[in-house]
């Protein structure tokens, strides 16, 4: 199943607390339940001002759907073509 990249714009979100970093994972979790297992979330990354979150999903427009059902932006979905990492270099 594809993965996806999503860049979801969120000022300050580097100092966000542990407690809203929980509740906005729980929030999360909740939707992703509720939608079945065609899509799985699968880690994040918190910057300043946005975070970057690693789906599996069959499509851009079910990842679209948590986000509208969660109340999250996703100002980018980006389909995951190839994954390299050191490695390849081999």
């Amino acid at each position: 199943m594809p993965k996806f990249v999503i860049e979801r714009e969120i000022p300050g979100a580097g100092k966000l607390t542990p407690e809203q970093l929980q509740a906005i994972s729980q929030k999360s979790c909740g939707v992703l339940k509720s939608m079945g297992p065609q899509i799985q979330w699968l880690q994040s990354y918190v910057t300043d001002n946005k975070i970057y979150c690693i789906y599996i999903a069959p499509d851009e427009e079910t990842v679209r759907q948590h986000a509208q059902q969660g109340g999250f932006p996703a100002n980018s979905i980006a389909r995951v073509r190839t994954v390299i990492d050191p490695t390849t270099s081999e």
